[in-house]
């Protein structure tokens, strides 16, 4: 059976009955299966209760890479994307789209009160509507009473979903979430895949399945999962600027993994025209800040914010600076540092001895995001539930890989590899 899955994600067919009818026509799949012609129940099934023996398998492959020399360099990028769920945006409800359906209805609500209360003044005094203007208000009372039923029905979500932790009720596929894509007011109700691409070979070292629509939480995760893979004491992890959170490159760091990813401008200041604080340079043997007219802001004091530890720096010289107002709207400009942003700063220091790595990652992990998803076609996943969707991605990651390792050594050395 798992001969079966293999051949079909190798030549996109993914859907179970498709499967049972290609092993009553295809010559391939019958000698395959020994002319077995399983039912698309059975074939369903398999997949369906041995989730956990397929991601084996998966693992195994990527073992076997290893072993053939395939994956010598410890070096991976690290990317996310989206992938659609069996459910549609109508089946999944927000607070933000909860409160956008109720303001449609009573707005929608006013107009058809507005209509009948026109039609009303159209009926002239002891007079009898026409049979066109009843006509009209049985319809408008009608299309009040079904928007009466409809804010009811979404009150009745509204309570179901703010009973949920993350706010958010999907009802198709209980596990999936409503995530923001790349384009500007676009979005989708899915997964979130995450992965660790290894840079000489494009082969996917390491992969999981993931209901958290942002890739902030995902660094050490995927970098850890990818060393592990690898049988590596040390990494080299590239990522995108959406992986970039403190106590990830922590985290990283203090596991013997070397990670390369830009940091977001978010800073208000810039984004204003004044200056930002990588403007402000840190001497690390003083402990103190350089401001760019050469004045020194000194720690004053420490605290903890949002479970991080913050060093707190500022002069006040900047009463009489005469650049003043290219730098704050305070009374003084105050530097925030994070007890352990030396790791951060050696992030930048790295990116900035190697500016082609972004370049890198982009040419090693987009490729096999871009061959899934064209394997996948212009569709969904076709299991609900985070576990089974997880399988069904390392079926996918399978095919993908073995596909790798036909076009990099052939398929003779592969099969040789194997029964070794």
């Amino acid at each position: 059976m798992l001969k079966l899955y293999i051949y079909g994600y190798l030549n996109r067919v993914q859907s179970s009955r498709r499967l049972e009818r290609e092993a009553g026509r295809n010559l391939e799949v019958m000698w395959l299966t020994g002319r077995l012609v399983p039912d698309h129940k059975t074939i369903a099934d398999f997949r369906k209760d041995n989730g956990a023996a397929i991601k084996k398998v998966c693992a195994q492959f990527v073992a076997l890479c290893r072993k053939m020399g395939l994956l010598a360099k410890a070096s991976v990028a690290i990317d996310g994307s989206k992938f659609k769920a069996v459910n549609s945006r109508d089946n999944n409800f927000t607070k933000g789209k909860m409160e956008r359906r109720l303001a449609q209805i009573e707005e929608s609500v006013a107009r058809y009160l507005s209509q009948l209360d026109t039609a009303d003044r159209q009926t002239a005094a002891g007079e009898a509507p026409s049979e066109e203007l009843t006509a009209r208000t049985t319809r408008l009372k009608e299309k009040l009473t079904k928007l009466e039923e409809e804010v009811k029905r979404l009150k009745a979500i509204e309570k179901e979903m703010l009973a949920a932790p993350d706010k958010q009720i999907s009802f198709t596929d209980p596990d999936s979430r409503s995530m923001a894509t790349s384009g500007r007011g676009s979005g989708m109700v899915g997964y979130n895949v995450q992965v660790a691409v290894d840079t000489t070979n494009h082969l996917i070292v390491a992969h999981e399945v993931t209901n958290v629509g942002t890739d902030k939480s995902h660094l050490a995760n995927m970098a850890n999962q990818a060393r592990a893979a690898l049988e590596a004491e040390s990494l080299e992890a590239f990522a995108d600027r959406g992986y970039f959170k403190g106590e990830e490159i922590l985290a990283c760091e203090e596991a013997g993994i070397t990670v390369t990813l830009p940091k977001p401008q978010t800073s208000e200041a810039k984004s204003e025209g004044r200056f930002g604080k990588q403007d402000f340079r840190y001497v690390v043997e003083k402990d103190i800040y350089i401001c760019p007219t050469g004045e020194k802001l000194t720690h004053h004091f420490t605290n903890e914010e949002n479970g991080l530890v913050l060093h707190h720096y500022w002069t006040n010289a900047c009463r009489t600076c005469a650049l003043k107002a290219q730098c704050t709207k305070g009374p003084q400009r105050r530097i925030k540092r994070w007890e352990d942003e030396h790791v951060v700063d050696a992030v930048q220091a790295r990116l900035d001895r190697n500016p082609d790595a972004m370049r890198t990652r982009r040419e090693t992990v987009e490729h096999p995001f871009g061959t899934l998803k064209m394997r996948m076609g212009a569709t969904h996943f076709l299991m609900k539930t985070l576990p089974k969707v997880a399988t069904e991605m390392a079926l996918h990651v399978l095919a993908y890989n073995l596909t790798r390792v036909m076009n990099i050594v052939g398929i003779k050395p592969l099969l040789a590899a194997i029964r070794a």
